[in-house]
């Protein structure tokens, strides 16, 4: 199975970047590799470590210093650096360069792209872009919501309720990211994002009434292109016959992607507000992340009220 990839022209198109080199086509040149690269000790001559699997960016130093050299030096230089064939230059600031340039990019086939945008700005983008794009990527069955800035996947079994609670939490002023199916992707090495299908993206689809359209209906503040996966909730029928945790001292988790995220089992049965324990997780969930555990702080206070009365029951028998 071939890598993932880019092709050089969604980039051009997605940021906006000229194409100096016509006679490459850029939908052929695809781009695997999500990190970016400044030739600069490649135009010195040092070669070692030279990864040509990257994008290179010139910036206004790269520039000065081929500029400054003996043309004849320069032509050289650029010589070298374009036989090692990487799959794209970008050029920065706007910057007009050396006709010879395009002309020796051209002959090795390698496409020249040009932005008015600053070098720092042009490795960011791009680099949190293919980031994203090249990323390992999942579909789990589930729905999406953002709660209060967590972002919450909500699985169980079909017909459990999960799409008619992100209903609920939409009318709550929350926001869906995705329903039915999550597209997770590992965006870091501590961090997943879901984002929804192309195909299915705002629709919601709830039993007995058909598909909706969430943006439609409630307006575009009530949906999320993708966000950050911090919980998960697991809906199940209630059974009276589980020892459900009670306090939440032990935490569960599930691993997505290699990464474990903190699961949450919530039992379904009539007249349990889903909406309501669903944005207590969330915000509980946030507090933890500050430093501050409710089920740690009551388990203190008992420990402490225990301790206490042994105290006073010790200093009562030794008088």
């Amino acid at each position: 199975m071939e890598a993932k990839f880019v092709r050089l022209d969604e980039i051009a198109n997605r940021f906006g970047y000229k194409n100096l080199t016509p006679s490459v086509d850029l939908h052929e040149v695809k781009i695997y590799h999500r990190n970016i690269n400044r030739p600069a000790f490649q135009l010195t001559g040092f070669y070692d470590y030279f990864d040509n699997q990257r994008v290179q960016v010139v910036g206004q130093a790269e520039h000065e210093y081929i500029i400054r050299l003996d043309p004849k030096v320069a032509k050289e230089r650029l010589e070298k650096l374009f036989s090692y064939s990487f799959p794209a230059a970008i050029i920065a600031r706007g910057i007009q360069t050396e006709p010879y340039v395009i002309e020796t990019a051209a002959k090795h086939g390698i496409p020249i792209l040009s932005t008015e945008k600053t070098t720092a700005l042009v490795i960011t983008e791009f680099m949190k872009w293919m980031n994203e794009q090249l990323a390992e990527t999942v579909s789990l069955h589930g729905v999406l919501a953002n709660v209060y800035g967590e972002g919450l996947l909500i699985t169980g079994p079909s017909g459990i309720g999960k799409s008619e609670a992100a209903i609920a939490l939409i009318k709550r002023g929350h926001r869906l990211v995705a329903d039915d199916l999550v597209d997770v992707s590992k965006i870091s090495e501590d961090m997943i994002i879901g984002k929804s299908p192309a195909l299915t993206k705002n629709f919601v689809e709830l039993r007995g009434l058909g598909v909706v359209d969430v943006m439609s209906l409630f307006g575009v503040e009530s949906i999320m292109e993708y966000s950050p996966i911090d919980m998960i909730i697991s809906l199940e029928e209630w059974d009276g016959t589980n020892d459900y945790d009670r306090l939440g001292l032990k935490e569960e988790y599930e691993e997505i992607l290699g990464l474990k995220i903190v699961k949450h089992t919530i039992p379904i049965r009539p007249g349990r507000n889903l909406a309501v324990i669903i944005e207590t997780a969330a915000v509980n969930n946030r507090q933890k992340k500050m430093g501050y555990n409710a089920a740690q702080e009551l388990c203190e206070r008992v420990t402490q009220e225990i301790h206490k009365h042994r105290q006073e029951r010790n200093n009562k028998e030794s008088k």
